[in-house]
């Protein structure tokens, strides 16, 4: 019962959480990377096909990472915290 209480009173001295990234500012962020990763995947789509696909594969890389953060951003820009 002593470590509850010392617990407890440490969960009560705590300072509140804090995002890094203020709530306010996630629509304008996953905006700006889902609009980019569908440029990128518009830009995708028109590249000329190489033997060593690199440029495509760091294309899509790159696409598939910004619209992962987008996703992320938007659903907690509605209120589901991932």
């Amino acid at each position: 019962m002593d470590e509850y209480n010392a617990l407890k009173d440490l969960h009560n001295i705590l300072p509140p959480f804090q995002p890094i990234i203020p709530v306010s500012l996630l629509p304008y962020i996953a905006l700006v990377l889902l609009s980019a990763t569908f440029t990128l995947a518009f830009y995708f789509s028109t590249l000329p096909k190489d033997t060593i696909p690199i440029r495509e594969m760091v294309v899509a890389s790159t696409a598939s990472i910004l619209g992962g953060f987008g996703v992320v951003a938007l659903f907690c820009t509605v209120g589901v915290y991932v």
